[in-house]
């Protein structure tokens, strides 16, 4: 089974993109979603560890942006209730799909957080800044300080960007972006098979 691990900016189109390859994807965002929506035991965690913030179940974003905004060291404690219980979820996703020939990881530290294997494909999804604006004008949760972590974040893409196997650039029509990533696919495959 070949891991591809999606990287890139915020809103470089890093889910767009893995969903593109047509493999099993796993979305880290999205689990983290599910997570706040569905499970108790972690809501009772972060309660404790935060219970000015957090008041009630499901877990408000809002409450959880607050909770940052108040103080950054917040994000830290958040991180070490949601990201084990993350991991477990990707153990699982990869359990369950270990007999695809590829399967996708879209998950925004997987550096950071060392979820990457040394045999993993990495993937730089690049747009320019004017698609990056606008896709991220179209979030619920659109701020500023989205904005600012953007340029604050600049040196770390740069280094993943180094890293990374192949870079893709994401300012390209859907279908364009679909044959793109189609020759891709096939190219990491031919290459795999091949070594």
């Amino acid at each position: 089974m070949i891991r591809v691990g999606m990287m890139g900016g915020i809103g470089s189109g890093k889910s767009f993109i893995a969903k593109l390859f047509k493999y099993p994807v796993f979305n880290a965002d999205a689990q983290v979603k599910l997570i706040y929506r569905n499970d108790k035991d972690c809501y009772k965690k972060l309660k404790k560890k935060l219970p000015k913030f957090i008041k009630s179940f499901p877990i408000s974003k809002m409450e959880l942006t607050f909770a940052i905004n108040k103080n950054s060291k917040n994000l830290k404690k958040i991180a070490s209730v949601v990201h084990p219980i993350v991991r477990k979820k990707m153990k699982n996703f990869l359990d369950k799909n270990k007999n695809h020939k590829m399967v996708i990881l879209d998950i925004p530290l997987l550096i950071e957080n060392k979820l990457n294997k040394k045999g993993d494909i990495l993937v730089f999804v690049k747009s320019d800044k004017k698609t990056v604006l606008k896709r991220l004008k179209k979030r619920r949760y659109f701020n500023i300080k989205l904005i600012k972590s953007l340029t604050d974040n600049q040196d770390l893409l740069l280094k993943k960007r180094k890293l990374s196997n192949y870079t893709v650039e994401n300012n390209f029509s859907p279908n364009i972006m679909r044959k793109k990533i189609k020759i891709l696919k096939e190219k990491i495959l031919y290459e795999r098979n091949s070594s």
